[in-house]
């Protein structure tokens, strides 16, 4: 089941899966390449560390199935990044049969086990983003299978995630869950999607942006909130997003007054030129 997740996380995970930081073993890289030469050791002979940076490497070459006993055995011997990365390719059919039940399990663990993590661990995005999956999975169910959709569950997540880890896509799924729930609320939907937009999350920046825009607010400062974060939307757009966000953006375009238009540009051009590292790292 594919879900919206944060491109930075993905560019992130990819250096992080990579680099010796992620492995609690201090081997060389010719140490490590050499188990990759030939026959690869049983994942038992490695420490947790060593067999998520051996599983990571079969990954990126491109050997996804090699990979999945290394990054199997770190995840049952408690390595939380290669339970995210098991996680991830189950719930996508990376490499493997998809699986949502099974993509649920290693999500599930690593909520339960690594809530209480610091925030600002090195850690910290992939038990977010698990919570986020986990999340997701609440709110639509999975098919044949005991987990049925369970909204308020899935508000309890996201709002976990989003507050303790101040995760942008966990804030992203609050705020728009604020918007399409029986008890709607603007208001905390366009505070939640306000911190995620300021993250650089590009979908939370133009759902805030039809939400100032659409008349709800009022007010000329809304409407010129509104225009600038549909304008850095758009900029920032590209497939299928860009063509519902450049209409949305020139909707708000058309209906504002030419001080609002002006007051927005140059508003979106303070934030993008501002936020330069942002964008780049949301957009790998």
């Amino acid at each position: 089941m594919i879900r919206i997740i944060g491109t930075g996380l993905a560019y992130a995970v990819a250096l992080a899966l990579a680099a010796p930081v992620a492995v609690q073993a201090q081997e060389t890289a010719a140490e490590a390449a050499a188990k990759l030469s030939g026959a690869a050791p049983a994942s038992q002979d490695l420490s947790p560390g060593e067999a998520l940076r051996v599983g990571a490497q079969f990954y990126y070459a491109g050997e996804k199935e090699r990979a999945l006993d290394s990054l199997r055995f770190a995840a049952e011997q408690g390595h939380p990044l290669a339970a995210w990365k098991l996680g991830r390719m189950y719930s996508r059919g990376d490499g493997v049969q998809e699986d949502d039940v099974k993509a649920f399990e290693y999500f599930r663990q690593i909520a339960s086990k690594y809530a209480d993590d610091s925030p600002s661990s090195p850690r910290a995005p992939f038990i977010a983003s698990a919570f986020v999956e986990l999340g997701s999975y609440y709110l639509t169910g999975i098919n044949n299978s005991a987990i049925e959709p369970n909204v308020a569950r899935a508000r309890e997540i996201f709002t976990y995630a989003a507050s303790y880890f101040g995760d942008a896509d966990a804030q992203f799924h609050l705020g728009m869950l604020y918007l399409d729930e029986p008890e709607r609320d603007p208001h905390m939907a366009a505070r939640w999607l306000k911190l995620a937009a300021q993250k650089g999350h590009l979908m939370a920046q133009a759902r805030l942006g039809e939400l100032l825009s659409n008349g709800e607010f009022g007010g000329n400062e809304n409407r010129t909130a509104g225009l600038m974060w549909l304008t850095v939307a758009q900029r920032r757009a590209h497939g299928d997003d860009a063509v519902w966000i450049g209409e949305a953006q020139e909707r708000s375009f058309g209906l504002a007054s030419e001080k609002v238009r002006r007051r927005a540009a140059a508003l979106a051009d303070n934030w993008l030129s501002k936020n330069g590292a942002v964008v780049a790292e949301k957009t790998q």
